[in-house]
């Protein structure tokens, strides 16, 4: 059994490294703000799946566990939902809130990693969040990613009912941004799980198949810009058409 923790976990980490390169690769031809979000949230993400690889196989460690929990439960959501706030609000906008999550990640880094625990971390077993830390880091891990995680699934939610209003899109725009969504709510419900497969299990399966339906909704929309009636509202800078969540590991 612990040999297929191990297994998802490295898939979840591989996955996630090629939708940061795919990310990356755009960002580096294209200069757009949004794809830099995105790119440092999906590293994020694979840095908190290759914690969680690493502890399936050698066992739990303090250290590890903050890793895990910075990276996964803290800041990788907010940085994905960023990539929203640039494509729904604009550059000007988006260029204020990454000043303030900058700022937010470094508090983080300090808070999670110096942090006093409560009780000894080790083992096989994945520790819990609030029995582990105190209120600090909890309350960085309900507010960061619980907000931003509604946040990108509402804009995705509102990009697809847009899509479908406007009748001369493509109906795989839509498609993209509903696999979004799923893929949000997938990520969700690792504590579901947790009940039915154990902790460690319920992780590594949510984060496995989360992302790789979110990367089939990257995959799925359209790149370019996608024309909007004459008589419609005024287009944003760009459909989000792209946008994809890592859910909080707790």
């Amino acid at each position: 059994m612990a040999a297929v923790n191990v297994a998802l976990a490295a898939a979840a980490t591989l996955v996630s490294l090629a939708f940061m390169l795919n990310t990356l690769d755009r960002y580096l031809r294209r200069r757009r703000p949004h794809e830099f979000a995105w790119t440092v949230a999906l590293g994020l993400f694979a840095l908190g799946s290759a914690a969680l690889w690493w502890a399936e196989g050698n066992g739990w460690s303090l250290a590890t566990f903050r890793v895990f929990y910075l990276a996964g439960a803290i800041l990788n959501v907010p940085w994905l939902a960023l990539g929203t706030v640039y494509l729904l609000n604009g550059e000007r906008r988006g260029r204020q809130v990454q000043r303030v999550l900058v700022a937010i990640t470094w508090l983080s880094v300090g808070i999670v990693l110096f942090s006093p625990t409560r009780l000894p971390v080790g083992g096989d077993e994945m520790p819990i969040g609030k029995e582990t830390f105190g209120v600090a880091p909890r309350v960085l891990a309900a507010v960061g990613s619980g907000v931003s995680a509604v946040y990108i699934i509402g804009g995705a939610l509102w990009s697809a009912w847009r899509v479908v209003r406007y009748r001369n899109a493509p109906g795989r725009l839509a498609f993209g941004n509903v696999l979004i969504a799923v893929g949000t709510l997938i990520l969700s419900a690792s504590g579901t799980l947790a009940g039915r497969l154990g902790k460690d299990r319920a992780f590594a399966v949510t984060l496995l198949v989360g992302i790789v339906v979110l990367f089939a909704g990257f995959l799925v929309s359209p790149s370019r810009k996608q024309p909007v009636p004459r008589h419609a509202d005024p287009p944003e800078p760009e459909p989000v058409t792209r946008v994809s969540v890592a859910a909080a590991s707790r």
